[in-house]
């Protein structure tokens, strides 16, 4: 992902496959025992999350913050573990500090600061405005989702972009009279597909560095399962449009998009995304330095605020690697990566492409599994992240797929659950269910069968 990746190289071939790997280089027998502190985090997180629900409280399953959750595993992990008390912290503090889990934490940083000063100085509303100008009044869906789509592969946030989106998007449906669930489905559809491709997302960063690869070469691979996958699914929305009605003229600031469309361009170019996010980070400032009332001093509270709105994926993901970090020492990703190296046998006797295409096959369906549980796209990746890497490294497969085929499942997933957070924002907004909202979320049923299609069918150089 990053050009100072050369650097670690040499280090990392030294050690275990894994990306968050113990001090220690021999390799830990399997041990289903060691999987165990993972599924106490699962009970509890999930278990919260279906009583909250039965309770019928909003948003239930993020009443129990995955952080707190995670606490008791860990615990746990410690107390089973067969090493002496003061080695199994000792392991678990070498997660947390793994260069990939610093690195990737001081991205959510960065991006989290972007994101929150180009939201106060206009930069989103000006986005929004740019689209719905574009929009012909008899494609109001398939025009939607291109909007959603852009805003998201430009913020690197789904959450943002349903929250940017949704509102206006209501208002159209309830004046062309199109259908609230299509609508609701176009906006988390278009949502998704920038969540999956955008440069600065989340899933984008844990996927590149669990996976070792640079985001440019990701984003690449995205687009081949991305773009067939959006074509199929503007014209289901053609097809599907009910209505028009003709959007008011919206004042657009060409200046505040600048930000946006600089770290786009700057990230797929291959500047380190370091570098990226910083030019991005003070383009939206200046922008609010010269077009608004925006002093310096609230510059700072924004960058701040950003980091703020990062804190709970940049605490969690510190602590999956120190939780990985003691699993994969006491054996727990050694006994899950041959549990799938024997699928693979089982369902793949050649070697060679066949062996790789099970590989891939596998990686998708444990992140799928995962997101299925814990209702959280870049958790899930930085969960599976290494035990994708270990099938990637012995089957062949580029770490640029795997981070892609990691990010798309993963995505797919997200869009579809009525209990995760995209479908229960946009549901409140639309005062329709969660369940009506995921049925019509288009584009992640298209992109399952386009990934399938491809991983199954492509041929591998």
């Amino acid at each position: 992902m990053l050009r100072y990746r050369a650097v670690y190289e040499k280090r990392e071939t030294k050690l275990t496959t894994s990306t968050h790997a113990p001090t220690s280089t021999a390799k830990p027998s399997a041990s289903f025992i060691a999987l165990l502190p993972l599924f106490l985090f699962l009970a509890l997180f999930i278990g919260a999350g279906v009583y909250f629900q039965s309770q019928g409280v909003d948003f239930a399953f993020y009443q129990l913050p995955s952080v707190i959750a995670i606490l008791p595993a860990i615990i746990f992990a410690l107390i089973i573990s067969k090493q002496k008390l003061n080695q199994s912290i000792e392991t678990f503090i070498a997660g947390i500090g793994h260069a990939n889990i610093i690195a990737m934490c001081l991205i959510y940083l960065l991006a989290g600061a972007f994101a929150a000063v180009a939201k106060a100085t206009g930069g989103v509303d000006a986005t929004v405005a740019l689209g719905l100008s574009l929009v012909p009044s008899n494609l109001l869906l398939p025009g939607f989702f291109v909007i959603a789509a852009f805003i998201a592969t430009a913020m690197g946030t789904s959450m943002g972009t349903i929250a940017a989106v949704a509102p206006i998007a209501l208002g159209v449906a309830n004046e062309a009279q199109i259908d609230l669930a299509i609508m609701a489905g176009a906006v988390i559809s278009g949502a998704l597909f920038g969540d999956n491709l955008s440069i600065i997302s989340d899933t984008t960063i844990a996927s590149t560095r669990t996976q070792g690869c640079e985001m440019k070469d990701k984003f690449k691979e995205n687009l081949i399962f991305a773009i067939p996958a959006s074509i199929i699914t503007l014209v289901i929305f053609t097809l599907v449009g009910q209505g028009q009605a003709d959007i008011a003229a919206q004042d657009i600031d060409f200046v505040k998009v600048i930000p946006y469309l600089t770290i786009l361009i700057l990230a797929v170019s291959g500047l380190n995304v370091f570098v990226v996010l910083t030019i991005g980070i003070l383009l939206a400032g200046i922008t609010g330095l010269l077009t608004m009332d925006y002093g310096v001093i609230q510059f700072g509270q924004d960058i701040y605020t950003g980091f703020s709105n990062m804190q709970e994926i940049f605490i969690l993901s510190m602590l999956v690697g120190g939780l990985a970090a003691l699993m994969q020492q006491q054996g727990g990703l050694a006994f899950v990566s041959k549990q799938i190296e024997k699928l693979i046998v089982r369902f793949s006797k050649a070697k060679g492409e066949a062996s790789t295409r099970a590989s891939e096959l596998g990686m998708a369906g444990i992140v799928a599994a995962t997101n299925t549980c814990v209702a959280n796209n870049t958790v899930s990746i930085v969960v599976t992240g290494d035990i994708a890497k270990e099938l990637a490294q012995k089957h062949n497969v580029t770490p640029k797929r795997a981070a892609s085929i990691l990010d798309i499942f993963s995505c797919i997933v997200q869009g579809l659950i009525p209990y995760g957070a995209q479908a229960l924002l946009i549901a409140s907004t639309f005062s329709i269910s969660p369940l009506e909202a995921v049925t019509h979320a288009w584009y992640c049923m298209v992109l399952a069968v386009v990934a399938i299609a491809i991983v199954v069918l492509r041929k591998r150089h």
